[in-house]
């Protein structure tokens, strides 16, 4: 029997992509759901499929820059459920452009949803995850040790995510919670469709390679595994334990490859 059944797992994020393949996967495993986005349509549709597999779940429409909505949507899950053991800050986008011709305001909202928006998810789960001894996880990316060219503000994000997540990790340490910060490759989703204020553009094509793209089901089950072991951190598709490994053990020759292709690129 999974670790994950009969427990109640939140999900931010949770209407598409990976947010949405790991509420399918933990109801799968027998959690009761709630899942949070701004999209509600899609939310009703991943609890319209968890319910006819038989699940339950529950649709909690939220914002992850309000403090507020965050407070209401657990005020939700409570009130459903009765109780919180899972809280998974999956919302995030990424913001794309060159280092110099990215304005602040688009660093603002990219770390206001990816970092802060995490920070203050997971403010609103820790009481109730301290009281049922429960997980607490954080999505970051493999972007956050692998440079890239246009990547700036969304790998500093994620940089920060993972030290959130390792300072979370220490501090909660003996309180019964446990952290676990997620670092994916290149997985199914949307990410590439949304441009940098957050708009979704459905005609937008995804120019991340196909032959290295897990299928989010399959990245929903590593993660979760993750979760449910506790486990202080995962990297994972091969193509990013490779990543990451690689900047770690010969970062100048990762460096100077990634400079010189994105020095070609821009000649273009």
């Amino acid at each position: 029997m999974s670790g994950l059944a009969d427990k109640v797992a939140w999900i931010t994020g949770g209407g598409t992509g990976l947010g949405k393949a790991m509420a399918l996967e933990s109801a799968r495993q027998g959690a009761r759901v709630a899942v949070s986005g701004r999209r509600e349509d899609r939310l009703r549709q991943v609890v319209t499929a968890i319910e006819a597999a038989g699940g339950e779940a529950l649709a909690v429409p939220c914002d992850v820059t309000s403090e507020d909505s965050l407070a209401t949507a657990v005020a939700s899950v409570l009130g459903r459920f009765g109780r919180l053991d899972v809280a998974i800050a999956n919302a995030g986008f990424g913001v794309g452009g060159r280092f110099e011709t990215l304005p602040v305001s688009a660093w603002r909202r990219q770390f206001e949803v990816n970092l802060l928006g995490a920070v203050a998810t997971a403010r609103a789960a820790l009481p109730e995850l301290k009281k049922t001894g429960g997980r607490l996880a954080l999505v970051g990316s493999v972007a956050s040790v692998m440079p890239y060219p246009t990547g700036s503000a969304y790998s500093a994000s994620k940089a920060a995510i993972g030290s959130l997540g390792n300072t979370l990790y220490v501090e909660l340490r003996g309180s019964g919670v446990s952290c676990t910060t997620l670092h994916p490759g290149f997985v199914e989703s949307e990410i590439a469709q949304v441009d940098n204020s957050g708009a979704f553009h459905e005609d937008w094509v995804d120019r991340r390679p196909a032959w290295l793209m897990w299928r989010s089901d399959r990245a929903a089950r590593v993660m979760l595994r993750a979760i449910e072991r506790r486990r202080r951190c995962r990297v994972f598709t091969g193509h990013g334990v490779f990543a990451a490994a690689l900047v770690r053990l010969c970062p100048g020759l990762v460096f100077w490859l990634v400079a010189r292709l994105s020095a070609r690129g821009g000649r273009a």
